[in-house]
């Protein structure tokens, strides 16, 4: 990657190493390197595993998926073609375990081998964690019902208890990738904040995520599993993974390198969080970020010129970035911090299905962090990002 400066339009060009797919639409790109639309069925072998993940809200609510996992046979992943294949029985091993873990009146500690063996094989192949993780239950879990049409006709392909809650959740964070990722495709500073901007009506859909909250939460740093996950027959001790998080979101990760803004340790678990949140990330978006790290970054380059049109230009964007984040946070508070508020009366509801600890939850992230405390600290960063009237007065050389 680097940067054209000369002529009027100065810009960022990106290596055509780097492929971006599709939703639908040319204007709809996703930062989504492994291909396009996944296949919605595996060959009739894994049908044992397709079964579960498919039925898996129902299974949960009736006290009735371990009671499914234990009957499920432990099948080789030979039959397996291609990267699209492996994603799609990540998928689906990644929903059933999340949901075998948190179902019921209380958590559990050892993954059987039968669900354990395929999903940490099929995971070290596509080198992720054996977790659900955001590129997974976001970027992987989508389907079209018309091939002609785009968000009218997007569908999730496995979700938890919460019906049209769950669907939201997915489908508005796939469309704020969409949303944003024009300013990556084409990163001049008016893209990128026009792509941010576009964010902002994508999350005003509504939806109560807490369930699908309390099923994607984490066993890292996780006081109900304090030691971690027993994986039978992969590892003989407990591990510790993070959850799937926003923080996960490549295209989040681009904009803070793209523009320099450095979430510094002297704000606390921030930064060595998001800089570990790329090891959740499938392995060419971390070298897709790592490249722009590399490289000279969007602020050096402004600053450089000495342009007061790309100075306004880029503080624009680290405005609109700004402005995103403050956003999560009243989404989050919204459908997550509230709905937590009265999680005891719903569990009563449920009758059950979900963990009776899972309330104090509601204050950290499925990632495992003090969800609150994180957001508000990188949006502050953020917004230091901005250049100072000094800065746009002296051009560095």
């Amino acid at each position: 990657m680097g940067w054209d400066q000369e002529g009027s339009d100065r810009y960022f060009q990106l290596s055509p190493r780097f492929r971006f797919s599709w939703l639908g639409r040319p204007e709809r790109n996703v930062l989504i390197s492994e291909g396009l639309e996944f296949p919605e069925e595996l060959p009739d072998y894994y049908a044992p595993w397709m079964n579960v993940a498919a039925n898996l809200p129902h299974l949960i609510e009736g006290h009735q998926l371990r009671r499914e996992v234990a009957k499920m046979p432990l099948l080789s992943t030979q039959y397996l073609r291609g990267h699209r294949q492996l994603r799609l029985a990540r998928l689906a091993l990644g929903f059933i375990t999340m949901g075998y873990v948190w179902q019921g009146g209380g958590r559990q500690t050892i993954l059987p081998r039968a669900l354990a063996v395929p999903y940490c094989t099929i995971s070290e192949l596509l080198d992720l964690p054996p977790i659900l993780v955001y590129a997974d239950c976001v970027l992987a879990n989508w389907k079209k019902r018309d091939p002609c049409g785009y968000v009218e006709n997007l569908d999730i392909l496995f979700s938890f208890p919460g019906g049209d809650s769950n669907k939201g959740f997915f489908l508005v964070s796939l469309l704020v990738e969409a949303a944003a990722a024009a300013g990556i495709k084409v990163p001049s500073p008016n893209e990128i904040a026009r792509g941010l901007a576009r964010t902002h009506s994508v999350w005003e859909r509504p939806c109560n995520c807490f369930l699908l909250h309390v099923f994607g939460t984490s066993w890292k740093d996780n006081f109900l599993m304090p030691e971690g996950l027993v994986y039978e027959g992969v590892w003989d001790s407990p591990k510790q993974f993070f959850g799937g998080s926003a923080a996960q979101s490549s295209t989040l990760q681009c904009f803070d390198v793209l523009l320099g803004i450095q979430h510094s340790a002297a704000q606390g678990f921030s930064a060595e969080y998001l800089g570990c949140m790329r090891d959740y990330m499938p392995a060419a978006h971390r070298a897709f970020i790592q490249t722009l790290a590399s490289g000279p970054s969007l602020r050096q380059f402004v600053l450089a010129t000495g342009d007061a049109g790309l100075h306004a230009a880029f503080n624009k964007c680290v405005s609109a970035l700004a402005d995103l984040r403050s956003y999560h946070i009243q989404i989050a508070t919204k459908y997550i911090t509230i709905p937590a508020g009265r999680c005891r009366a719903e569990q009563q509801q449920l009758g059950g299905c979900v963990h009776k600890g899972t309330s104090v939850l509601s204050e950290r992230g499925t990632g495992g962090t003090g969800f609150m405390r994180f957001l508000k600290a990188i949006r502050d960063t953020t917004r230091k990002a901005q250049l100072t009237e000094q800065e746009a007065t002296v051009p560095t050389h």
